[in-house]
């Protein structure tokens, strides 16, 4: 993988995003966890360029993103839909997912983990985080077709730290 400038990225991001899908990934070398996400989001915060993440305080990579101070998200080709399909539905407590996916760890800033099969890695320090507060929907419907038990994201903005692309 090459480093690159993170004005240089030229993928679109909501395809790569809702469609492509992503590798969340939290931890260090010590050990980490990694999820499939479709939602979240980049852009320019404070100044800063930064990838915006939502994870369920149920999910094991929850704890990770919270002890953590940086995180990675990836994105891969179509040859890893079934890799990502599987991050997605089995939980990192049951399941050694780097193992059964066959992904190389590699580290960036801050000991963020990656995959080197990705073919574009964003590594982002964590800037701030906020939960997902049912009063807040403007449109009610939101709030009852995805969250109907009640178990709200929390939203991590991270500042892009390094970028690799293959």
């Amino acid at each position: 993988m090459k480093k690159i400038q993170v004005e240089d990225i030229r993928q679109n991001v909501f395809s790569a995003i809702g469609q492509q899908w992503m590798l969340l990934t939290a931890g260090d070398k010590e050990g980490l966890n990694t999820m499939t996400a479709s939602w979240g989001g980049m852009g320019v915060l404070w100044g800063k360029n930064v990838v915006t993440v939502y994870v369920r305080p149920q999910r094991y990579t929850y704890a990770f993103m919270e002890k953590g101070g940086y995180f990675t998200v990836a994105f891969f080709g179509q040859a890893w839909r079934d890799a990502l399909k599987l991050c997605g539905s089995t939980s990192g407590r049951e399941v050694d997912k780097v193992a059964q996916c066959g992904f190389t760890v590699a580290y960036g800033a801050g000991d963020a983990p990656y995959f080197q099969e990705a073919e574009l890695v964003m590594v982002c320090k964590k800037l701030y985080f906020d939960d997902i507060e049912p009063g807040h929907f403007l449109d009610g419907a939101i709030d009852g077709a995805n969250y109907p038990g009640k178990d709200y994201h929390r939203m991590y903005i991270g500042e892009i730290m390094e970028v690799y692309q293959r």
